[in-house]
């Protein structure tokens, strides 16, 4: 039995990948954010790297209204307000905050109790830490990468400030 003869293939690209080619292209074009994109004000990523070192800098002023409250609760609090200040400086490239970006609500009242002052402080880091999480993904890359980080070492501050409270 003889085989039937192949099917005849026109010569050149297919349709589908000339389309599909035109639609990667148009794409390409759409999500370009060159200077001449026409956004005046700042971008997303700069928006989000602002409000980071934002919310670093009202934790940090937590941190000092409870250590200014309680003053033997120094030892255990040095060192993770040391962490934060070093997470607002990240956020702000290492360069100092200006007058206007200092500028914060006062931070909420300290409780009169030790044992509640750092449970306040555990639900803050708490709290940053999961909105820092749901922020890295609507970032690029290493501004993700260092909210993923700074989220982490929020979670174990909050693991830290609520074990030894125990």
């Amino acid at each position: 039995m003889p085989y039937p003869p192949p099917p005849r293939v026109p010569p050149g690209p297919r349709r589908r990948t000339l389309l599909a080619s035109a639609a990667g292209g148009a794409l390409l074009v759409g999500c370009s954010s060159g200077p001449g994109s026409g956004d005046d004000g700042p971008s997303a990523t700069q928006r989000a790297r602002a409000r980071a070192a934002r919310d670093s800098r009202e934790l940090l002023a937590r941190y000092d209204a409870v250590l200014a409250a309680h003053p033997g609760l120094a030892e255990r609090l040095r060192p993770l307000r040391a962490q934060v200040a070093a997470h607002a400086t990240a956020f702000t490239d290492g360069k100092a905050p200006t007058a206007s970006a200092t500028a914060t609500a006062s931070p909420a009242p300290v409780p009169a109790g030790e044992k509640d002052a750092v449970a306040g402080l555990a639900a803050a880091e708490r709290a940053l830490a999961d909105r820092r999480a749901k922020d890295l993904l609507e970032v690029p890359g290493e501004l993700a990468r260092l909210l993923a980080s700074v989220a982490a070492a929020g979670a174990a501050h909050a693991y830290l400030l609520t074990e030894g409270a125990r």
